[in-house]
Protein backbone atom coordinates (compact mmCIF):
# COMPACT_ATOMS: atom_id res chain seq x y z
CA UNK A 1 0.00 0.00 0.00
CA UNK A 2 1.13 3.58 -0.57
CA UNK A 3 3.15 5.28 2.15
CA UNK A 4 1.67 8.07 4.23
CA UNK A 5 3.58 10.63 2.14
CA UNK A 6 1.45 9.64 -0.86
CA UNK A 7 -1.72 10.61 0.97
CA UNK A 8 -0.11 13.88 2.05
CA UNK A 9 0.23 14.93 -1.59
CA UNK A 10 -2.20 17.47 -2.97
CA UNK A 11 -5.07 15.94 -4.94
CA UNK A 12 -3.61 17.35 -8.15
CA UNK A 13 -0.15 15.82 -7.58
CA UNK A 14 -1.63 12.52 -6.45
CA UNK A 15 -3.80 12.26 -9.56
CA UNK A 16 -0.83 13.13 -11.77
CA UNK A 17 1.21 10.31 -10.24
CA UNK A 18 -1.63 7.79 -10.42
CA UNK A 19 -2.30 8.69 -14.05
CA UNK A 20 1.37 8.01 -14.82
CA UNK A 21 1.17 4.65 -12.99
CA UNK A 22 -2.01 3.73 -14.83
CA UNK A 23 -0.52 4.74 -18.17
CA UNK A 24 2.47 2.45 -17.64
CA UNK A 25 0.43 -0.56 -16.52
CA UNK A 26 -1.90 0.00 -19.45
CA UNK A 27 1.08 -0.04 -21.79
CA UNK A 28 2.67 -3.25 -20.48
CA UNK A 29 2.01 -5.89 -17.79
CA UNK A 30 3.49 -5.59 -14.32
CA UNK A 31 6.55 -7.72 -15.11
CA UNK A 32 7.59 -5.38 -17.93
CA UNK A 33 6.61 -2.07 -16.33
CA UNK A 34 9.30 0.53 -15.78
CA UNK A 35 9.54 2.92 -12.84
CA UNK A 36 11.64 5.15 -15.11
CA UNK A 37 8.65 5.58 -17.43
CA UNK A 38 6.36 6.33 -14.50
CA UNK A 39 8.56 9.06 -13.02
CA UNK A 40 9.20 10.52 -16.46
CA UNK A 41 5.47 10.76 -17.16
CA UNK A 42 4.71 12.09 -13.67
CA UNK A 43 7.66 14.50 -13.92
CA UNK A 44 9.05 13.61 -10.53
CA UNK A 45 12.55 12.49 -9.43
CA UNK A 46 13.01 8.72 -9.22
CA UNK A 47 13.70 9.03 -5.50
CA UNK A 48 10.32 10.65 -4.99
CA UNK A 49 8.58 7.53 -6.31
CA UNK A 50 10.04 5.52 -3.43
CA UNK A 51 8.73 8.11 -0.98
CA UNK A 52 5.22 7.17 -2.12
CA UNK A 53 5.48 3.45 -2.97
CA UNK A 54 7.78 0.60 -1.94
CA UNK A 55 8.20 -0.57 -5.54
CA UNK A 56 6.27 -0.98 -8.79
CA UNK A 57 4.32 -3.94 -7.35
CA UNK A 58 3.11 -1.69 -4.55
CA UNK A 59 1.90 0.89 -7.09
CA UNK A 60 0.26 -1.80 -9.22
CA UNK A 61 -1.69 -3.33 -6.36
CA UNK A 62 -2.81 0.10 -5.21
CA UNK A 63 -4.23 0.67 -8.69
CA UNK A 64 -5.83 -2.77 -8.64
CA UNK A 65 -7.36 -2.22 -5.21
CA UNK A 66 -8.90 1.05 -6.37
CA UNK A 67 -10.37 -0.81 -9.33
CA UNK A 68 -11.78 -3.49 -7.02
CA UNK A 69 -13.48 -0.82 -4.89
CA UNK A 70 -15.19 0.54 -8.02
CA UNK A 71 -16.13 -2.99 -9.02
CA UNK A 72 -17.75 -3.61 -5.65
CA UNK A 73 -19.88 -0.48 -6.03
CA UNK A 74 -20.81 -1.57 -9.55
CA UNK A 75 -21.78 -5.04 -8.32
CA UNK A 76 -24.19 -3.58 -5.77
CA UNK A 77 -25.61 -1.22 -8.40
CA UNK A 78 -26.15 -4.05 -10.89
CA UNK A 79 -27.67 -6.34 -8.26
CA UNK A 80 -30.21 -3.65 -7.43
CA UNK A 81 -30.84 -2.96 -11.11
CA UNK A 82 -31.55 -6.65 -11.78
CA UNK A 83 -33.65 -7.18 -8.64
CA UNK A 84 -31.06 -9.34 -6.91
CA UNK A 85 -30.62 -11.77 -9.82
CA UNK A 86 -27.00 -12.85 -9.37
CA UNK A 87 -26.85 -14.37 -12.88
CA UNK A 88 -28.07 -11.23 -14.66
CA UNK A 89 -25.70 -9.17 -12.55
CA UNK A 90 -22.77 -11.32 -13.68
CA UNK A 91 -23.76 -10.96 -17.34
CA UNK A 92 -24.06 -7.18 -17.00
CA UNK A 93 -20.72 -6.96 -15.20
CA UNK A 94 -19.01 -9.15 -17.81
CA UNK A 95 -20.34 -6.92 -20.58
CA UNK A 96 -19.08 -3.81 -18.80
CA UNK A 97 -15.57 -5.22 -18.42
CA UNK A 98 -15.16 -6.39 -22.02
CA UNK A 99 -16.43 -3.06 -23.40
CA UNK A 100 -14.08 -0.84 -21.39
CA UNK A 101 -12.34 1.72 -23.57
CA UNK A 102 -8.79 2.96 -24.06
CA UNK A 103 -6.50 2.86 -21.00
CA UNK A 104 -9.02 1.04 -18.83
CA UNK A 105 -9.33 -1.75 -21.40
CA UNK A 106 -5.56 -2.00 -21.88
CA UNK A 107 -5.01 -2.13 -18.13
CA UNK A 108 -7.58 -4.91 -17.78
CA UNK A 109 -6.18 -6.78 -20.76
CA UNK A 110 -2.66 -6.72 -19.27
CA UNK A 111 -4.13 -7.67 -15.91
CA UNK A 112 -6.03 -10.74 -17.14
CA UNK A 113 -3.51 -12.01 -19.66
CA UNK A 114 -0.75 -11.99 -17.02
CA UNK A 115 -2.79 -13.12 -14.05
CA UNK A 116 -1.13 -14.51 -10.95
CA UNK A 117 -2.76 -16.02 -7.89
CA UNK A 118 -2.36 -12.71 -6.03
CA UNK A 119 -3.99 -10.74 -8.84
CA UNK A 120 -6.82 -13.27 -9.20
CA UNK A 121 -7.45 -13.19 -5.46
CA UNK A 122 -7.53 -9.39 -5.34
CA UNK A 123 -9.79 -9.00 -8.39
CA UNK A 124 -12.07 -11.73 -7.05
CA UNK A 125 -12.79 -9.49 -4.07
CA UNK A 126 -15.03 -7.53 -6.44
CA UNK A 127 -17.66 -10.19 -5.74
CA UNK A 128 -16.66 -11.34 -2.29
CA UNK A 129 -15.24 -8.19 -0.79
CA UNK A 130 -16.50 -8.94 2.65
CA UNK A 131 -13.72 -9.21 5.20
CA UNK A 132 -16.24 -9.50 8.03
CA UNK A 133 -19.36 -11.60 8.48
CA UNK A 134 -21.42 -8.42 8.65
CA UNK A 135 -20.22 -7.36 5.19
CA UNK A 136 -20.99 -10.82 3.85
CA UNK A 137 -24.51 -10.72 5.28
CA UNK A 138 -25.03 -7.29 3.70
CA UNK A 139 -23.90 -8.58 0.30
CA UNK A 140 -25.96 -11.76 0.58
CA UNK A 141 -29.06 -9.76 1.56
CA UNK A 142 -28.98 -8.02 -1.84
CA UNK A 143 -29.23 -11.35 -3.68
CA UNK A 144 -32.63 -12.81 -4.55
CA UNK A 145 -32.19 -16.30 -3.10
CA UNK A 146 -35.74 -17.33 -3.97
CA UNK A 147 -34.53 -18.11 -7.50
CA UNK A 148 -31.55 -20.16 -6.26
CA UNK A 149 -31.34 -23.84 -5.33
CA UNK A 150 -29.26 -23.23 -2.22
CA UNK A 151 -30.10 -24.08 1.35
CA UNK A 152 -27.50 -22.28 3.45
CA UNK A 153 -24.80 -19.64 3.57
CA UNK A 154 -21.99 -22.09 2.81
CA UNK A 155 -23.66 -23.13 -0.45
CA UNK A 156 -24.07 -19.47 -1.39
CA UNK A 157 -20.34 -18.89 -0.86
CA UNK A 158 -19.53 -21.80 -3.16
CA UNK A 159 -21.99 -20.55 -5.75
CA UNK A 160 -20.14 -17.22 -5.76
CA UNK A 161 -16.81 -19.05 -6.16
CA UNK A 162 -18.16 -20.94 -9.17
CA UNK A 163 -19.64 -17.86 -10.83
CA UNK A 164 -16.51 -15.81 -10.19
CA UNK A 165 -14.31 -18.54 -11.67
CA UNK A 166 -16.46 -18.73 -14.81
CA UNK A 167 -16.42 -14.95 -15.11
CA UNK A 168 -12.65 -14.61 -14.78
CA UNK A 169 -11.97 -17.44 -17.24
CA UNK A 170 -14.40 -15.92 -19.75
CA UNK A 171 -12.76 -12.50 -19.50
CA UNK A 172 -9.32 -14.04 -20.03
CA UNK A 173 -10.61 -15.96 -23.06
CA UNK A 174 -12.18 -12.81 -24.49
CA UNK A 175 -8.91 -10.88 -24.29
CA UNK A 176 -6.60 -13.73 -25.30
CA UNK A 177 -8.64 -14.65 -28.37
CA UNK A 178 -9.52 -11.04 -29.15
CA UNK A 179 -13.18 -12.02 -29.40
CA UNK A 180 -15.81 -9.56 -30.55
CA UNK A 181 -18.20 -8.22 -27.93
CA UNK A 182 -21.04 -10.15 -29.57
CA UNK A 183 -19.24 -13.51 -29.57
CA UNK A 184 -17.88 -13.10 -26.04
CA UNK A 185 -21.28 -12.10 -24.65
CA UNK A 186 -23.07 -14.94 -26.44
CA UNK A 187 -20.60 -17.50 -25.08
CA UNK A 188 -20.79 -16.15 -21.54
CA UNK A 189 -24.59 -16.05 -21.58
CA UNK A 190 -24.61 -19.69 -22.71
CA UNK A 191 -22.40 -20.72 -19.78
CA UNK A 192 -24.56 -18.79 -17.32
CA UNK A 193 -27.72 -20.33 -18.81
CA UNK A 194 -26.28 -23.83 -18.36
CA UNK A 195 -25.48 -23.06 -14.74
CA UNK A 196 -28.96 -21.65 -14.15
CA UNK A 197 -30.61 -24.65 -15.77
CA UNK A 198 -28.46 -27.27 -14.08
CA UNK A 199 -26.45 -29.90 -15.88
CA UNK A 200 -28.10 -33.12 -14.75
CA UNK A 201 -31.42 -34.41 -16.07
Amino acid sequence: MPKITFYNLSIEKREKLINAVKQEFSRVPLSQASISNIVKSARIPRGSFYQYFEDKEDAFFYLLEERVKRNQSEVYFLLNKHNGDIFEMMIAFFEKVITEQDENRNFLKNLFLNMTYEVEHEFGRSFKGYETNQQFVQFESKVNKEILHISNQEEFKYLMKILTSVLLRSIIETFSKDQSKEDALRNFKLEITLLKRGLKK
